[in-house]
């Protein structure tokens, strides 16, 4: 009988044993890894950020470039530090980041602004020439309909 469960006993002693040496990796990592990304990459990613007019934030041709890097730096520094990545921290991390810099953004990431007026005229003129063109047409309609009977 103690052969019976001896597989079933070992299968959860080795599943135990994966899980706290994952816990204990994500431990190890979670503090030292948080300060490495946030001094090395968040701190070359304030310096490109601080180079664009804040006007620009938005404009995802003028940010690819320092967010593919701070992306690519916090998956180097896992990398080195034998973390998994993406991670909780990592995710935090890159939350923090979209609050600071690109909260008033589109998710489109195109900045907003009205487009230009030779677009935007014939949205506004010909909804208004319509109405009016129906009133005349309506009007003009019971004004002949008025003889007969």
């Amino acid at each position: 009988m103690a052969s019976d469960t001896t597989p079933v006993f070992s299968k959860q002693v080795l599943l135990w044993l994966v899980v706290v040496c994952q816990s204990v990796s994500v431990m190890a990592c979670s503090g030292t890894y948080e300060y490495v990304i946030e001094e090395f990459c968040l701190g070359k990613f304030r310096l490109d950020m601080e180079e664009l007019d804040q006007h620009r934030w938005c404009s995802w041709e003028d940010t690819v470039e320092p967010y593919g890097e701070l992306t690519n730096c916090t998956y180097l520094i896992a990398l080195k530090m034998d973390c998994f990545w993406p991670n909780r921290l990592v995710d935090e991390f890159f939350i923090r980041i979209h609050k600071h810099y690109f909260h008033d953004c589109s998710l489109s990431g195109r900045l907003l602004r009205d487009p230009p007026n030779r677009i935007l005229g014939p949205f506004i003129v010909v909804p208004i020439l319509v109405t009016l063109l129906m009133t005349a047409l309506v009007v003009w309609r019971s004004k002949r309909s008025e003889g007969m009977v």
